[in-house]
């Protein structure tokens, strides 16, 4: 009876504790997290059948489709109202549209891990901006964390091994960090808005809001459709589209809803190292001393910010500061 009891008390537990937002968004973001770690050396890959800005086109296009199909076979679509109008331009036009050019065209010319670690310096611009002009408080575990990630950074990214010479490496690098900072409001803008509509319902209009422009700009600077039609491009975008972008996409908004600006912009350093590590097996990058102590570091600051015991449910996930 007593052994009953006490399962009944666990399993009670648990399905208030998988039932917390804290914890659905941890859970989607450590999802998101490792496909679009995969997704860099994938992206690096594509662009060897298409060039950027396509690329970036038909990756927002695939996404979109994905999404108002589902919302229509679901019955769970719906129009934005004008209180959702700041957050789909602020995401399709900054999270999606910007960062993801201008990752693309960098890639041209950094290798996916490096670029990776570059586009997600992101809680360097969020952390003092939370603080600074949303008035966030920082506790010491969270100062600790962030602290801790970007120091990883800082050893991944080593200034003195870049070629100062080389400007088209320079501009690559430059809009890498430009991409980082449109993360960076984008998450604060997703943390402190209250729109009508849920992240899921908000996804394939902001995809569409990106993929508009998208299309005309990639028409202006690169001319008509530049995808080769290979197979490779087609099996990239199955991915990049249901997955990379329909899902991670919905998740990582989701998740920006439930937890701190702060701990979201330190848990996506998750996503360079996962686009290291599959740049080294799969694309031939080196695993040197340097990437490994960043790693460990960034992994650390991770840890810290997103994951704390509790003292009265043992191994329970607390994301608030």
């Amino acid at each position: 009876m007593l052994n009953a009891t006490r399962t009944a008390t666990l399993t009670l537990a648990t399905g208030r504790l998988w039932a917390s937002p804290q914890v659905k968004g941890v859970t989607l973001l450590v999802l998101a997290i490792l496909i679009w770690g995969a997704n860099w050396p994938v992206m690096k890959t594509g662009l060897q059948h298409i060039t950027p800005i396509w690329f970036s086109a038909l990756r927002f296009a695939a996404g979109a489709l994905c999404l108002f199909a589902l919302q229509l076979a679901t019955g769970t679509l719906r129009v934005p109202t004008r209180r959702d109008l700041p957050l789909m331009l602020s995401v399709g036009l900054l999270q999606m549209l910007t960062f993801t050019v201008l990752g693309a065209m960098a890639m041209t010319e950094v290798p996916a891990g490096r670029s990776a670690v570059l586009a997600y310096t992101t809680p360097l611009w969020v952390t003092p901006i939370a603080v600074t002009f949303f008035g966030e408080r920082l506790s010491k575990r969270q100062v600790a964390g962030t602290l801790l990630g970007g120091i990883g950074v800082g050893v991944l990214f080593n200034p003195l091994t870049l070629d100062w010479g080389n400007t088209a490496l320079l501009k690559a690098n430059l809009m890498l960090i430009g991409a980082s900072v449109c993360w960076a409001l984008c998450i604060l803008h997703l943390r402190h808005s209250r729109p009508e509509a849920s992240a899921y319902q908000l996804a394939p209009w902001q995809m569409l809001t990106a993929t508009v422009p998208l299309v005309g700009l990639a028409y202006g600077v690169e001319g008509a459709f530049t995808g080769d039609g290979s197979w490779t491009l087609w099996q990239i975008m199955l991915f990049m589209g249901p997955l990379a972008t329909a899902f991670c996409f919905c998740a990582v908004n989701a998740a920006s809803m439930w937890l701190t600006s702060t701990s979201m912009s330190t848990a996506m350093l998750g996503v360079p190292v996962v686009g290291l590590l599959m740049s080294v097996l799969f694309m031939g990058e080196q695993l040197t001393g340097a990437l490994i102590v960043g790693l460990m570091a960034i992994l650390g600051g991770i840890l810290i910010v997103t994951v704390k015991r509790s003292a009265t449910t043992k191994g329970a996930i607390n994301t608030t500061p």
